[in-house]
């Protein structure tokens, strides 16, 4: 998907709505696809964090911060002299579902109150008037991320 003509396809679709993967083109036009999106009124669920921030709808995606703290552990092992070889792959292990409750009473979406009670609180990034919602999932089961 490429052109704002692909995105008011999908805008006509009854139920339509879009998932937007972790590729090239998502990761550097966030604005772009969150803008394009909110024009025609469709609702997106985005692989990062950051999308949200720029006006999407919905994130789920790994929690980088839990990831780099991973990736410390690893290279505390190599420096201690294990080889990197040995060490075994290790996937995320902390994932975090981020909605944005400006964005979902645009679109008049109503979120669950069974997810609002897990919101620790909600957030506002400096210039960004967005509401999120930060949930993370972990075995399973969601909670609130502080």
């Amino acid at each position: 998907m490429t052109t704002s003509s692909e995105i008011e396809e999908f805008a006509h679709v009854s139920n339509g709505g879009l998932i937007v993967t972790a590729s090239q083109f998502g990761a550097n036009h966030p604005d772009l696809i969150a803008g394009l999106a909110a024009r025609q009124r469709l609702p997106v669920v985005y692989p990062f964090r950051y999308f949200v921030a720029s006006g999407g709808l919905v994130s789920y995606g790994p929690d980088f911060v839990g990831q780099f703290r991973q990736a410390a552990g690893y290279i505390d092992r190599i420096l201690k002299g294990e080889k990197p070889a040995d060490l075994p792959v290790q996937a995320p292990t902390k994932y975090e579902l981020v909605i944005n409750l400006k964005t979902a009473k645009s679109l008049g979406i109503e979120v669950s109150p069974t997810l609002l009670p897990l919101r620790a609180a909600a957030m506002c990034r400096p210039g960004r008037d967005e509401e999120m919602s930060p949930v993370e999932q972990r075995d399973g089961r969601l909670k609130n991320v502080a």
